[in-house]
């Protein structure tokens, strides 16, 4: 615990020396951005972002002890899944990131089926694929992220993991409009003939 309440000193002191001297303080203005905010507000927002990001890693502490957290997020593990919390306060953006498997195996089919999942079961969290990898994923405005918000994200980026190859959800609800009714469905039925034959 005490490294972590070290780590937490040492992130507060990095953010808080850019509140200081924010990384455009010696810009000048250009003619559009003029009077649209002032530095008061430009400095207040910031300050709820620090202050978010802060309220995420004295979470992630209390669900993992064993947490990696660095300045600008934190590697943690929930029901054996390892889960990266990323974040950048000055764009106002977390993402949380979870590696599934290689793409190298993907075929056309379950390609399709990835987006149909993102379309109506994967709910706030999405699958997605980068640097030959695919990946479990929730992103949110860091300022207006909650607690809820935060604790529901974490449960869908886990739960898309492990629904993948079989139900791709994140969670009981399914959007009615698109296409994993069906699929799981056809799923059923297929495990329902498959304990026949046993």
């Amino acid at each position: 615990m005490a490294r972590i309440k070290a780590q937490f000193l040492g992130f507060l002191t990095i953010l808080l020396i850019g509140t200081l001297f924010p990384a455009n303080a010696f810009a000048q203005d250009s003619p559009d951005m003029q009077g649209e905010t002032t530095p008061e507000d430009g400095a207040e927002n910031l300050s709820l972002q620090i202050a978010a990001a802060v309220e995420l890693l004295s979470m992630i502490a209390a669900l993992d002890e064993d947490a990696d957290i660095v300045d600008n997020g934190a590697t943690f593990t929930i029901e054996g899944i390892t889960v990266t919390l990323v974040f950048d306060v000055r764009a106002d953006r977390m993402r949380l990131i979870s590696g599934i498997t290689s793409d190298e195996g993907l075929g056309q089919a379950q390609l399709h089926r990835l987006m149909q999942a993102n379309f109506d079961s994967a709910l706030d969290a999405r699958y997605a694929i980068a640097q030959g990898t695919v990946w479990s994923t929730f992103i949110h405005p860091l300022s207006s992220l909650t607690q809820d918000d935060f604790i529901s994200g974490i449960a869908q980026t886990v739960t898309l993991v492990k629904t993948f190859g079989t139900t791709f959800t994140s969670g009981a609800f399914v959007f009615g409009g698109g296409d994993s009714n069906g699929e799981l469905q056809k799923l059923l039925m297929e495990m329902l003939q498959d304990g026949e034959e046993i």
